[in-house]
């Protein structure tokens, strides 16, 4: 195979660019072994007492995760993550105005490989989401998983990531005083495993918990498609039926984590990596859909909201399409 390598003379601030992104993606693959391992050896040292007290504290902010998190603005706002939106680069596109006295699911599509677009518009203060959507707080929901690693767990929490359980968007949603924003990769990881150049495959026909959440405790729904999420990484072949993907769905029933054999490009060459490509990030917020509080919501009251929510992504995808260079002739898919 011909390696491409990046040449010399690469600017100083597109090095920047790239160091932001390593540090990204070794957040999301590496960081919380490395986190486990640091907590280890210190029980393991003469200061053991130090993960002692910090046990003490696990067990005590426990339920933070799942009541809003501890966000940081200083953390939200660190410059790296300016450089982090540049090496796409990522934009967030308003299209309508959301009054802050509502709480709201945001419904974001599709998932990608490790939702970038999702990371850097409601992780960070980059996009200036704080800017378009004044009153709004967002919350990223994750897998519960990752808010058991120590000092991970406090490291994520400050950019806005709460846990993913029912009890963590229900408190987020029914903030009586309004402006509070879920979240939502609503394909999960699953749908990370078809995520590749040119797929507009959703899984969201059968996707309906986040809709009978919404109301239970009437929060808006907005459904939020990031064109170009799926163009950042290539995959291995996988399709379904194939032993890998069988593999893979197993290992995702049993762990809840996702395991796409990704690949794009390297730090100081093009051709063979974990970074991903240099591609245009588009995340577009479509209109909310009101939401009236229902507390026992039936089937065909989720049934309804289901199919308004799904006419709903349908109206940003097609309306914005052909401005972030997707052919007319291409459509969404819903499985």
């Amino acid at each position: 195979m011909k390696i491409e390598f990046a040449p010399l003379n690469v600017p100083f601030h597109r090095r920047l660019q790239t160091a932001a992104v390593v540090q990204w993606v070794f957040s999301f693959l590496a960081l919380a072994q490395c986190c486990l391992a640091a907590y280890v050896l210190l029980c393991l040292s003469d200061w053991w007492v130090l993960g002692a007290l910090y046990a003490g504290w696990l067990y005590l902010d426990r339920d933070t995760p799942s009541t809003g998190g501890r966000k940081s603005h200083w953390v939200r706002s660190w410059t790296m993550w300016h450089y982090f939106r540049d090496y796409f680069p990522i934009t967030l596109v308003k299209t309508a105005d959301l009054d802050p006295s509502h709480n709201y699911i945001f419904g974001f599509h599709p998932h990608g490989v490790l939702v970038a677009g999702g990371f850097g518009n409601f992780c960070t203060e980059a996009s200036g989401f704080s800017t378009l959507f004044p009153g709004l707080t967002p919350y990223l929901l994750m897998l519960p998983f990752w808010f058991r690693v120590p000092f991970f767990r406090d490291y994520i929490m400050s950019g806005g990531l709460v846990s993913s359980e029912k009890a963590s968007a229900s408190y987020i949603i029914s903030r009586p005083e309004g402006g509070h924003v879920a979240v939502v990769a609503v394909g999960g990881a699953p749908e990370s495993l078809d995520a590749r150049p040119g797929e507009l495959t959703l899984q969201l026909l059968q996707r309906k918990g986040f809709i009978k959440l919404a109301l239970k405790h009437g929060a808006w729904l907005v459904p939020v498609f990031s064109f170009g999420e799926n163009e950042l990484f290539d995959q291995m072949e996988n399709p379904r039926g194939s032993a890998l993907r069988r593999m893979q769905d197993r290992l995702q029933r049993i762990m809840g984590v996702a395991l796409p054999l990704f690949h794009a490009r390297g730090v100081f060459q093009y051709s063979f990596g974990v970074l991903p490509y240099r591609k245009p990030i588009n995340t577009v917020v479509g209109r909310p859909i009101p939401v009236v509080q229902t507390p026992s919501p039936s089937k065909e009251d989720i049934e309804n909201l289901h199919k308004l929510y799904i006419e709903g992504l349908t109206q940003v995808f097609e309306e914005n399409k052909t401005n972030y260079g997707i052919a007319e002739d291409k459509h969404l898919k819903f499985i």
